[in-house]
């Protein structure tokens, strides 16, 4: 390790006085003028985690559904999932090391993790359309090239698209060809091979509206479509050529505004999707007939798929273990529909998508999807071999559903949440069960629910269990929801402290939004009284445009419907 070049380089991306990041569950974010020192020191560490693993390693710079002039940047794991949790921490500690402890950092790491400096290392790096994107990937070539990293850059990507290429890469190609036209072919050849399997015609039905919330995914969109246009016709809306990335559209805004996004007419039953800045999230939705607006969330994503997953295994006669993975604030009519309508065992997970990729890792198929529309399905090698040879061994009808899900395995982007293959899946689906888009909706009807926040002296004070259903302390909290809950039918509550600042989140849920309303309130009024809440005591009554916050931000997933306690 050249410590002399890395200090003279180092002084070139120095750090700014006294900022502090945290590397969390998105990397870090933060105004992308705070970023060039992270940016370099993220190319230094992706060189050690290399070397470490043997393996090539991702270094992707975005900033996902944040505003435009926010950047970010995360490090991608050889298998494409996301970093080791014991490197996150050495992340954070690198990030915001004081320039004349550089060294000293670098070698802790390198000498707590056994890295071998000798070993030839290799990193790919992609990045997203904001403004200050392109210097900032040069910040983290600047690392990676300092510290002798072989690197390749492929320019503009989303973001599931350069976990792809790390897992291609890292699988010696038996994932797919890892180049931008491999993922266009692997998914475009999976997609057209099933919809030519279903049986219902007419253009109409496949032509689907997507608002682009004016990010990298437009960019991506417009190269792939001739792939695939035999079997969908999307029509571009929100594409970069004027709007700014996020702003008054993407699945952020749609799900927490529940509303359709600016700059897109939609005629009523119109099949309409948007994905985030980053391409990595999908929410569907439609105006009825009365110009109603009905979101489509995560939830009922998870539901089709699943759903037609089982479906397949029964038609070939394979007994697979598949299980859905949610999180606390799942709708409890979607964990109520899987497991008793489809028969689909349910696992409930900690907030935070690399616990729901972790547990999903557990099942023969592990399907998961956070709300916001955040998710995928994964097949063991076991089950994809198994499925090979039984569409090629087995008879007429099992032999055709054998195909169908060797496709949508292919179809699916297993190494993370990614809107472009996620949309083509549900668009396959549907054409393939000849659903339209009201029918969808309606295979159950979300309960009301509202996500209230309460300031607290301290978060730390509320600890929970459970997947977070439950709260171990304060002593005597749990006992006053369960006390709380009993007075409402089909109701449920829970409160976990929030990842960021010195709030409790608060979800409930009823059969009606009175109930709902009234439940989220008392509950939020026992959290301020057990759990030193500050400020004002929380006051009853949901004013409309209380429920028009930014929820994923806040919130990890959830529903619109947050009312916000001083």
């Amino acid at each position: 390790m050249d410590l002399g070049a890395i200090t003279k380089y180092s002084a070139l991306h120095a750090k700014p006085n006294g900022l502090i990041l945290q590397y969390g569950t998105a990397g870090f974010r933060t105004k992308a003028e705070h970023l060039d020192h992270v940016m370099f020191r993220m190319g230094l560490l992706a060189v050690l985690r290399s070397k470490q693993t043997k393996s090539t390693i991702g270094v992707m710079v975005t900033a996902s559904h944040n505003p435009e002039e926010d950047n970010g940047v995360k490090l991608v794991d050889p298998l494409g999932e996301m970093l080791a949790p014991s490197w996150e921490e050495h992340a954070t500690c690198l990030a915001n090391a004081e320039e004349q402890d550089m060294q000293r950092v670098l070698i802790d790491i390198s000498e707590k993790e056994a890295v071998n400096l000798q070993q030839d290392a290799f990193v790919v790096i992609g990045r997203d359309t904001r403004p200050s994107s392109e210097k900032l990937s040069q910040s983290v070539i600047d690392g990676v090239t300092v510290l002798g990293g072989q690197f390749h850059d492929y320019g503009l990507l989303t973001t599931p698209q350069l976990h792809y290429m790390v897992y291609c890469r890292n699988t010696g190609g038996r994932y797919g060809k890892a180049t931008v036209e491999g993922y266009y072919q692997k998914l475009s050849k999976a997609f057209v091979e099933l919809t030519k399997q279903a049986s219902c015609s007419g253009d109409e039905y496949r032509s689907l509206k997507v608002d682009c919330a004016n990010g990298i995914g437009a960019l991506k969109l417009r190269e792939m479509e001739h792939y695939f246009s035999q079997g969908l016709s999307v029509q571009l809306f929100n594409d970069g050529s004027k709007g700014k990335l996020n702003h008054l559209c993407g699945a952020d805004f749609v799900k927490s505004h529940q509303k359709p996004p600016q700059g897109m007419e939609i005629k009523s039953n119109e099949r309409c999707c948007s994905f985030d800045g980053d391409a990595d999230r999908i929410v569907y939705y439609y105006h009825d007939a009365d110009g109603h607006f009905h979101l489509i969330d995560g939830d009922k994503i998870a539901t089709l798929i699943s759903s037609f997953l089982k479906e397949l295994l029964v038609e070939i006669g394979e007994s697979l273990n598949i299980g859905v993975v949610q999180t606390a604030y799942a709708n409890g009519s979607s964990t109520r529909y899987l497991e008793e309508v489809m028969k689909v065992p349910v696992y409930c997970t900690k907030t935070g998508v690399k616990h729901l990729h972790h547990k999903a890792q557990e099942f023969d198929i592990g399907v998961y999807f956070e709300a916001n529309g955040h998710g995928t399905a994964l097949f063991s090698t076991a089950v994809e071999m198994k499925i090979k040879q039984s569409a090629e061994q087995l008879e007429d009808k099992k032999r055709k559903a054998a195909k169908m899900l060797e496709n949508i395995i292919d179809l699916f982007n297993q190494a993370a949440g990614d809107a472009i293959s996620d949309m083509l899946v549900i668009e396959a689906i549907l054409a393939l069960k000849g659903l339209t888009v009201q029918q969808w909706d309606a295979l159950y009807t979300d309960l009301p629910n509202r996500q209230l926040k309460v300031q607290v002296a301290d978060r730390r004070v509320i600890s929970t269990t459970n997947a977070e259903r439950q709260a171990v302390t304060p002593p005597g909290l749990q006992e006053a929801i369960n006390d709380l809950v009993k007075k409402y039918k089909l109701s449920r509550a829970f409160v976990r402290p929030s990842g960021t600042e010195d709030v409790v989140r608060v979800y409930a849920e009823a059969d009606s939004q009175e109930s709902a309303d009234h439940l989220a309130h008392e509950v939020s009024l026992a959290v301020f009284q057990l759990a030193g809440g500050i400020g004002e005591r929380p006051q009853p009554g949901y004013k409309a445009a209380e429920t028009t916050h930014n929820i994923n931000n806040a919130f990890g997933p959830g529903t619109a419907n947050e009312h916000t306690v001083p």
